[in-house]
């Protein structure tokens, strides 16, 4: 079985939600990278996203898109990131997912992606602007390799829309709390909770809040209005912040335990 879906199937039993971080891949370096990487999948993350750089992530807000302007200076390419999940992958069975964009992975090659993605020991893809109507190649290519397509909702995504994004994402459904591009903060409450009660209601998977989370005090609020949360800008932001430091390992554990304690103490 799929380490996604098992995952959602053990934090179901214990009546807990997911903890999910997205971390760019190369930031600040390859070397350091691994080093976060390795701190954030023993510090409380239940699933990592792992971010391909992209020079053109018209999704992501500020944070991230220096990110990737860190890590493509670098030399980082959707292949050394799967060597990175390969060498990540010795060290540990959290699930590990892909973000990108389609540009990467259509250049890359879909049959050769699968492969070494499988190779690689990745679960999951989430590819950001990738239509579902327009996913038929990907999805064969993936056929018998276990590597579940992750899709989006956002809170301007049509009622019938919705039913089929609902219908067609694997592991879990990727809801967007807010409208724009990514990054911490501008969160309404309320209407989140709204809305995720309208997702949950049509959708037979775990359904995941991302976009804005910024620290544990989100996590506790949103915790009971979904299935788990996402947080990327946050953690993103401490590379950013100061990316020759050399505790930046420490400094993401720290993060992510203030988050994991939000989220075990939510109501």
């Amino acid at each position: 079985m799929n380490r996604i879906t098992q995952t959602f199937q053990r934090l179901a039993t214990q009546n807990r939600k997911a903890l999910i971080g997205y971390i760019t891949a190369g930031d600040p370096d390859y070397a350091t990278s691994l080093g976060i990487l390795r701190a954030a999948a023993t510090s409380g993350l239940d699933i990592l996203e792992l971010g391909v750089p992209f020079s053109d992530p018209t999704a992501d807000g500020p944070a991230i898109q220096a990110a990737s302007q860190r890590a493509l200076r670098t030399g980082m390419t959707l292949s050394r990131t799967l060597q990175l999940a390969a060498d990540l992958r010795r060290h540990t069975d959290i699930p590990l997912m892909l973000f990108s964009y389609y540009n990467p992975i259509y250049k890359y090659g879909l049959e050769r992606l699968a492969t070494d993605a499988q190779t690689a020991g990745i679960d999951g893809l989430l590819i950001v602007d990738l239509p579902p109507e327009e996913s038929a190649p990907l999805r064969a290519a993936l056929k018998d390799t276990g590597i579940q397509i992750i899709l989006l909702a956002a809170p301007t995504t049509r009622p019938d829309r919705l039913q089929m994004i609902a219908a067609k994402t694997e592991g879990f459904l990727y809801l967007i709390t807010k409208a724009g591009t990514t990054g911490e903060g501008g969160l309404d409450y309320e209407a989140i909770r709204r809305h995720a009660a309208e997702v949950k209601a049509v959708c037979p998977l775990p359904v995941c809040l991302g976009f804005g989370i910024r620290d544990g005090s989100d996590a506790r609020k949103l915790g009971p209005m979904a299935d788990g949360i996402i947080v990327g800008s946050a953690l993103v932001n401490i590379t950013g912040s100061d990316p020759t430091a050399t505790d930046l390992p420490a400094r993401f554990a720290a993060k992510i335990r203030d988050l994991r304690t939000g989220l075990d103490t939510a109501p």
